[in-house]
């Protein structure tokens, strides 16, 4: 019997954020297919190559440092709270370097990629640039976001667990689109 009550609060705690994901999704690609973004692709070649390797690194750090402090919050190391404590700090300066360098090498590769095919690209400084920016914008507003969501989860009594994969996709799906457009704009200016 208690099998089935643990499944049914799996069930009741993740269905919610699993419907907030669809939202997330649907916004994520209706400012995919914007004016704005498409012409942002054709004035930058490459960009659309790099996109889905973007969006899923996001889900790939951000959903490893949420497991770390789901963990943490479990075993009673870390405190749901935005202290100062060494683990969190590790852990997120951690994620946010990765996140930020990923960003940068998903540029380059793409670039290089595009380059050893013979295919249209834009300059690698403005991959890098782009890429770089909503790397960073990306990486703290997933941060924030994410400890936000997940402290407030444990203090409610859900189990953080049971919301790390759909908060962080949804999160890094949704941001990441939009920052990726702030970035296009900004390099649209700037190149």
């Amino acid at each position: 019997m208690e099998a089935r009550q643990s499944a049914w609060r799996i069930y009741r705690e993740s269905l919610p954020i699993l419907v907030v994901s669809l939202a997330g999704g649907i916004f994520a690609g209706s400012v995919l297919g914007s004016e704005g973004m498409t012409s942002g692709f054709e004035r930058f070649p490459g960009m659309l190559l790099l996109l889905p390797a973007f969006l899923a690194t996001r889900g790939n750090v951000y959903g490893a440092l949420g497991a770390r402090i789901s963990s943490g919050l479990h075993q009673g190391m870390i405190d749901p709270t935005f202290s100062r404590d060494r683990r969190l700090v590790n852990a997120i300066a951690a994620s946010y370097i990765n996140g930020i360098s990923v960003s940068v090498f998903i540029a380059v590769l793409s670039w290089g990629i595009l380059q050893a095919l013979g295919r249209e690209s834009a300059r690698l400084v403005e991959l890098v640039s782009i890429m770089l920016l909503s790397g960073v914008l990306t990486s703290t507003t997933l941060i924030f976001g994410m400890l936000t969501l997940v402290f407030a989860s444990y203090e409610y009594g859900l189990d953080p667990d049971n919301l790390i994969g759909p908060i962080v996709t949804t999160l890094g799906d949704f941001f990441g689109v939009f920052f990726l457009f702030i970035a296009l704009t900004v390099a649209g200016v700037l190149f």
